[in-house]
């Protein structure tokens, strides 16, 4: 059996994509990357993101059940009438949404940013937490 794959089709399609790839990213504003850790104990989890530059107040963490949504804002002041030859540092908006496997505790978080590395404390939900469970010997 011979399978033949039309390129012009497959352009067509792979051209349709493209342009919903664009389209959305057109759409979402927050370009910025950054990475994280994220380390889980048997009763917590731990994140850890590099944010050099950030402000506390630029921030804006929000944990509902097992999602924890990270954004914010870089600002760097540049006098338009300098003459740079070279802007590699990023400013602008950033997002990041991260999904735990287990619900949290958005009551008890706790973050604290210093030298540039934002550490999120998240304990997980009462219910989400292991349970000894005693086994009666009659």
């Amino acid at each position: 059996m011979t399978l033949y794959i039309n390129p012009v089709r497959r352009t067509a399609r792979r051209r349709m994509l493209d342009e919903m790839m664009r389209d959305w990213d057109e759409d979402y504003s927050a370009k910025i990357t950054f990475p994280i850790d994220v380390k889980a104990d048997s009763d917590s989890f731990t994140i850890s993101a590099l944010l050099p530059g950030v402000h506390p107040d630029d921030l804006d963490i929000q944990i509902v059940n097992e999602i924890v949504t990270i954004a914010g804002e870089i600002k760097i002041n540049r006098d338009e009438s300098e003459n740079y030859l070279l802007t590699e540092r990023p400013s602008g908006k950033f997002h990041r949404v991260l999904t735990l496997p287990t619900p949290l505790d958005s009551n008890k978080v706790e973050a604290d940013l210093e030298n540039g590395v934002l550490t999120i404390f998240v304990p997980k939900a009462e219910e989400a937490k292991p349970h000894t469970i005693k086994i009666n010997h009659k």
